[in-house]
């Protein structure tokens, strides 16, 4: 048999925390693994917010593609080997007295692939998470071209809204026989409630959930890793 045909991409997801734990080993951490995509948890929303994810892309050796304050904290960024050609961001409906979520999109092209990055940060609250899960699958589903999505559920593969998240996609960590592997917290590692999920045409390589004592000081969230081949347009 022949290697599976593709367009190779490096993917993160990754929920930095604010960015309240140690910021040079945040930045190393990204860097040492040269993603073409990071998506980005609890990136900034608040005053200054376009600096402050122009700072932190430049860190990662990156730039910004789409989200922040419009996408309540949810970024992405690319390499300049990814073209981003749209973007888009989505505001879930507000629950009084809970915080307001959202989720960003960015219509990528790298090489002859064309591709949707995603990500979002579901609540923390178990009531509100269904309803915020399927507002994301509907903006996932509205995607053109194959998807790819990380995003912080706030619960387990068992969970409703993970299941909601899934539904027609491909979990990587399922994909590469590595669902064992948890991402929260990483104090004391015990829930994999971070994931990435790709359209059943893109091919899951590798994943890694990164777990080395730099990204013990960078964030209480191991980053997901995922190698992927996307396919062609052609």
């Amino acid at each position: 048999m022949g290697e599976a045909a593709g367009v190779p991409l490096r993917a993160v997801s990754y929920n930095i925390h604010s960015q309240r734990d140690d910021t040079a080993a945040l930045a190393a951490v990204v860097r040492a693994v040269r993603p073409d995509v990071v998506i980005v948890q609890e990136g900034p929303r608040r005053f200054r917010w376009r600096q402050k994810s122009a700072t932190l892309a430049e860190s990662f050796g990156l730039v910004v593609a789409a989200g922040g304050l419009p996408a309540l904290g949810n970024l992405l960024l690319t390499s300049l080997r990814v073209q981003v050609v749209g973007t888009r961001c989505q505001r879930f409906p507000l629950t009084p007295g809970r915080h307001l979520r959202g989720a960003a999109y960015a219509d990528c092209r790298v090489a002859d692939a064309r591709f949707t990055l995603a990500g979002s940060h579901l609540s923390t609250d178990p009531a509100e998470r269904p309803a915020q899960a399927a507002e994301f699958k509907r903006g996932l589903d509205a995607a053109t071209t194959p998807v790819l999505a990380g995003a912080d559920l706030n619960e387990g593969p068992d969970g409703p809204a993970w299941a909601t998240v899934s539904s027609g996609l491909t979990d990587a960590a399922v994909a590469a026989d590595a669902a064992d592997r948890l991402t929260y917290s990483c104090a004391d590692p015990r829930r994999r409630i971070d994931a990435l999920f790709v359209d059943p045409r893109i091919t899951v390589v590798d994943y890694d959930v990164v777990d080395t004592p730099q990204t013990r000081r960078a964030s209480d969230h191991f980053p997901v890793l995922v190698d992927l081949l996307l396919p062609t347009t052609g």
